[in-house]
C-alpha cells in the first residue's frame, strides 16, 4: 500500500472519511484530486450577486449586527444574523436552545469577518443560510499563524452541508504535508516538465492546495490542466497507433467496377467538399491497416452519397460494407435511398439487375421471422455486399462472409465498444467510418475522437432550397390560423409538412420519456451487456440535455413555466383533422412505440402525399430524406437543444422547394431557452450554432455519457476553452508513443491512464 492509496480512515478519522466518501473521496488521492473550485482573494468578501436558492455555498463575509428572540417552543429560540459583502445583506438563521444561541451571538459579533457555509434558501423575499456552518480565522491561538493565513488567497471546495470546505482543507493538508516526490509518480516526463518550464505533480497539489499568492494556484492548476490532456492524448495515441499497427485487407478501388458504374449513373456532381473526401477515403482504404475516419458534415451536405462511394469500392475489393444507424426508421431511410441511388446495380442475380452489382439488406430487431432470416443468409454468404441495420447487427447470430467496411451512422447515439463490437464479426480488422450530422469544434474533436482522422463536409449540394426559420409565440391567436393556413397553401401546391411534438401522447409526464421512445427501438434488444450500458448511457445523455433545456425554459432561474401543457402528437394530430382550414388533409402520426411496419408504412405514405401532413415525435431527427417537405412546425421548440433544432430544420428544404420552419415557444427574452432560440432562428450554419450550444452545456455534456465515462477524468481541462493546451498536449503524446507505444518505459504515465480513463477506453492497458 502507497502513501496515494492508503483509506481516509486512517489519515483523517472516520467522521470526516464518511463525509468524504459521499463526496466520492475513498482513498489519500482521491483527496488530492479534488481541487478547490474557486479562490477568494485575501480580505475581499464573497460577492452576493448571485447565490442560487437551492445551491450550496460558502461565503467570506462580514457580521453586520445580531437579533435573538423566542419562538413558540419556550425550550428553544431563534438567533439571526446579518452578514454583508459591504454591498448587500445576507441573512443567517440559527435555531436551538438559548444558552447556545447565547454563545454564537457571543462569536458572532458584529465586524468580524469569518467563512459561512450551508444551503440558500429564500424567506420573505430574503436570501438565506439555515444553521450554517462557520469558522473565524482570528480564533486560531497562534496570532502569526492567523496573519498569514489571511494574507493568502481562500480555497474553497466543492463540499457537503455535512463537510465544510475548511474541514476538506484541513483533511487536505493532513494527507499532503508529509509526502515527499517519490510518494508521488508524474506522469508527465520530466523532459516535457523542464521545456514548458512546469512543476512536478507534488508541487502542483501543494500549489492549488495551498497557495501562498494568485500566482501560485494559476500556475498549478496550468501544469494539472496539461496533464489531464496529456493523458487522455497519450491513451488515444496508444489506440491510433495500435490501429495502425494493426493488419487489414487492402480494399483498393477498381477499375470497371461497381464502384465507377455508381458514378457514372449519378443525376448530379459531387461538390469540391465531397470529391476531396471521397479521396481520402479511397486512399486510406487501399491500406494495409485500418482506416478510422470521422465524416461531419452540415445537415444535407451529402455524408450519405461519400460513404455509400467508400462501401462499394470495398464492395469491389471483394469485401461487404456494414452501415449502423440509431433508429428503424432511419435505417429503413437509408436501405430504401441507397437501394434507390444504385438501381440496377442493388439487383444483382435478379431479372433486370446489372450484371457487375451487388445487393442491398436491411436489419433490425423487429423484423418478421423470415425476412430476419433471409437477411442474415444474406449477410452470411457474401450475397449482400451492403449490410444496414440497427443495433440488431450487434447480435451474436450475424455473422459475415467478409466484412471489410463499417459505417456507423449518427455516431453520437452509440459508444466505442458498439462500433468494436461489430467490428469484431470481421476476419481481419475491417476499416471504419463514423459519421455525424451534428458539427464538432476541432478542439472536442481533438479530445474526444481523438484516435480517429476527422474529414469535415461544410458546402451543401447544389439544388438545395434556402430555409427560412420564424419564432412564433405559442400563445398568439394570429401566428396559430397563419401557420395551419400556410401548411395548407404548401399542401395543395405538392408540399408536405412536419409538426413536431415533444410528447407522444397528452399521458405523458414528461418530454424526457418521449425522447427514450424515440432512441433504438426495444426490439432491437440484441445487444452485448456492454453495448446495452453504452445505449443507456447516450440515451440518459440525451434525456439530461434536454431535461436541461426545459429547466432552463420553463423551471430554470430566470426562466417562465409554460402555462399550457406541452404539445403531444395524439393531441396535435386530433386538433389538424378537425381543423377547418385542413378540411381534407390527410394526418398522419409517427413516433418510437410504433411498431415498424406502421412506422415504415406512415413514412411512405407522407413521402408518398397520401397522408401530406405528419404530427411525429424527434424520431424524424436525422436521416429521414423527403424532398418534397417544405414546412416544419417545432411545438414547444424551447424544450429542444440546438443540436436537435438544427437536425430537425435539416429534414425539409431537402429538393427544389424553399423551407420554412416555424418554431413554436412560450419562452421568454433574457432567458437561455430563448438564447438558444434566437441563435436558431438566425442561421442555419451548423458549425455556429454548435458553438452556441456548447458553451451552454456543461463540460461532462460536451465529453458525452456514451463515451465512456471520460468525462470523469477532466477536472480542470476545459475542452472549448483550452485549445493550446489539448494540442501541445495532443503533439507531446503522439511524439512519446511514436517512441514506445506500448508505454512500457512510462510506468506512471501507464498508471495514469488506468487509473484516469474507463477501462474500456484504455483497453489496450491489458495487453500491455
Amino acid at each position: 500500500m502507497t502513501a496515494l492509496t492508503t483509506p481516509l480512515p486512517r489519515l483523517v478519522g472516520d467522521r470526516t472519511a464518511k463525509a468524504l466518501a459521499k463526496l466520492g473521496i475513498e482513498t489519500a488521492w482521491d483527496l488530492l484530486r479534488h481541487y478547490p473550485r474557486r479562490y477568494g482573494e485575501p480580505g475581499r468578501l464573497t460577492d452576493f450577486t448571485d447565490l442560487p436558492v437551492g445551491d450550496h455555498v460558502t461565503v467570506n463575509a462580514m457580521v453586520v449586527r445580531t437579533s435573538m428572540r423566542s419562538t413558540r417552543n419556550p425550550r428553544t429560540a431563534m438567533l439571526d444574523v446579518t452578514v454583508s459583502d459591504e454591498r448587500r445583506e445576507l441573512l443567517l438563521r440559527f435555531f436551538g436552545g438559548r444558552g447556545l444561541l447565547a454563545s454564537r451571538e457571543k462569536q458572532l459579533r458584529g465586524g468580524r469577518v469569518g467563512l459561512f457555509t450551508g444551503t440558500v434558501e429564500e424567506f420573505g423575499g430574503r436570501r438565506m443560510l439555515k444553521n450554517p456552518d462557520f469558522r473565524f480565522v482570528d480564533d486560531e491561538e497562534d496570532t502569526e499563524a492567523a496573519a498569514l493565513e489571511q494574507s493568502r488567497p481562500i480555497p474553497f471546495y466543492p463540499a457537503s452541508a455535512a463537510l465544510p470546505t475548511w474541514r476538506i482543507r484541513g483533511a487536505v493538508q493532513t494527507v499532503l504535508e508529509p509526502l515527499h516526490e517519490a510518494d508521488v509518480p508524474d506522469p508527465v516526463p520530466f523532459s516535457i516538465l523542464q521545456r514548458e518550464k512546469l512543476p512536478t505533480l507534488l508541487e502542483a497539489l501543494r500549489l492549488v492546495h495551498a497557495p501562498g499568492s494568485e500566482e501560485d494556484w494559476r500556475r498549478g492548476r496550468e501544469r494539472l490542466r496539461y496533464e489531464e490532456a496529456f493523458v487522455l492524448q497519450t491513451a488515444l495515441a496508444v489506440r491510433r497507433a495500435e490501429a495502425e499497427a494493426t493488419a487489414a485487407t487492402a480494399r483498393p478501388a477498381r477499375a470497371g467496377g461497381i464502384r465507377e458504374a455508381f458514378e457514372a449513373r449519378l443525376p448530379f456532381t459531387l461538390t469540391q467538399g465531397q470529391q476531396e473526401v471521397v479521396a481520402e477515403l479511397s486512399t486510406e482504404l487501399a491500406r494495409p491497416w485500418p482506416m478510422q475516419r470521422l465524416l461531419q458534415g452540415e445537415v444535407g451536405s451529402g455524408k450519405t452519397v461519400v460513404a455509400l462511394l467508400a462501401m462499394l469500392q470495398v464492395v469491389d475489393a471483394g469485401g461487404q460494407a456494414a452501415l449502423l444507424a440509431p433508429t428503424e426508421v432511419l435505417a429503413a431511410q437509408h436501405a430504401r435511398s441507397i437501394t434507390g441511388l444504385l438501381g440496377p446495380l442493388a439487383e444483382a442475380g435478379m431479372l433486370g439487375g446489372a450484371e457487375d452489382g451487388t445487393r442491398v439488406t436491411l436489419l433490425t430487431g423487429a423484423m418478421p421471422a423470415a425476412a430476419r432470416k433471409a437477411a442474415l443468409l444474406a449477410a452470411a454468404s457474401g450475397e449482400a455486399g451492403i449490410v444496414i441495420g440497427t443495433h440488431a447487427l450487434l447480435s451474436e447470430n450475424v455473422q459475415f462472409a467478409e466484412l471489410g467496411l463499417v459505417v456507423v451512422d449518427e455516431q453520437h447515439r452509440f459508444g466505442v465498444e458498439q462500433r468494436d463490437a461489430l467490428r469484431a464479426k470481421a476476419a481481419t480488422a475491417p476499416h471504419l467510418l463514423v459519421m455525424t450530422a451534428t458539427p464538432i469544434p476541432r478542439t472536442v474533436a481533438m479530445t474526444v475522437f481523438g484516435d480517429l482522422e476527422t474529414s469535415t463536409l461544410r458546402e451543401i449540394p447544389a439544388g438545395r432550397s434556402p430555409i427560412r426559420t420564424f419564432l412564433a409565440p405559442a400563445t398568439n391567436a394570429r401566428w396559430t390560423e397563419r401557420t395551419w393556413q400556410l401548411a395548407r397553401e404548401e399542401i395543395d401546391d405538392g408540399g408536405r409538412v412536419y409538426v413536431v411534438c415533444p410528447r407522444i401522447t397528452s399521458q405523458d409526464d414528461d418530454v424526457e420519456a418521449d425522447l427514450l421512445a424515440d432512441t433504438p427501438d426495444p426490439a432491437d434488444s440484441a445487444l452485448t451487456a456492454d453495448s446495452a450500458r453504452t445505449a443507456d448511457s447516450a440515451r440518459t445523455a440525451d434525456s439530461a440535455r434536454t431535461a436541461d433545456s426545459a429547466r432552463a425554459a420553463g423551471g430554470g432561474r430566470g426562466g417562465a413555466t409554460p402555462a399550457r401543457p406541452l404539445a403531444a402528437v395524439d393531441e396535435v394530430a386530433a386538433l389538424l383533422r378537425e381543423h377547418p382550414v385542413l378540411d381534407g388533409v390527410a394526418v398522419g402520426e409517427l413516433h418510437g412505440r410504433m411498431s415498424p411496419e406502421d412506422k415504415e408504412a406512415t413514412m411512405a405514405a407522407f413521402a408518398s402525399g397520401q397522408v401530406p401532413l405528419l404530427v411525429t415525435t424527434t424520431v424524424v431527427e436525422v436521416g429521414v430524406d423527403v424532398p418534397e417537405a417544405s414546412v416544419m412546425v417545432i411545438m414547444d421548440a424551447d424544450r429542444f437543444g440546438i443540436s436537435q433544432l438544427h437536425q430537425l430544420r435539416g429534414r425539409i428544404g431537402r429538393g427544389a422547394r424553399p423551407g420554412t420552419c416555424l418554431a413554436w415557444t412560450t419562452a421568454q427574452e433574457g432567458t437561455p431557452a430563448m438564447t438558444r432560440l434566437r441563435a436558431f432562428e438566425g442561421t442555419t450554419d451548423g458549425f455556429e450554432l454548435a458553438q452556441v450550444d456548447l458553451e451552454q452545456r456543461r463540460e461532462g455534456d460536451i465529453l458525452g455519457a456514451a463515451q465512456s465515462g471520460r468525462g470523469s477524468s477532466l477536472r480542470l481541462l476545459r475542452v472549448l476553452t483550452d485549445t493550446t493546451t489539448i494540442e501541445k498536449a495532443r503533439w507531446d503524446a503522439r511524439a512519446l508513443v511514436d517512441r514506445d507505444r506500448m508505454l512500457l518505459d512510462h510506468p506512471a504515465l501507464l498508471a495514469a491512464i488506468t487509473e484516469q480513463l474507463d477501462p474500456e477506453r484504455a483497453e489496450f492497458l491489458d495487453r500491455a
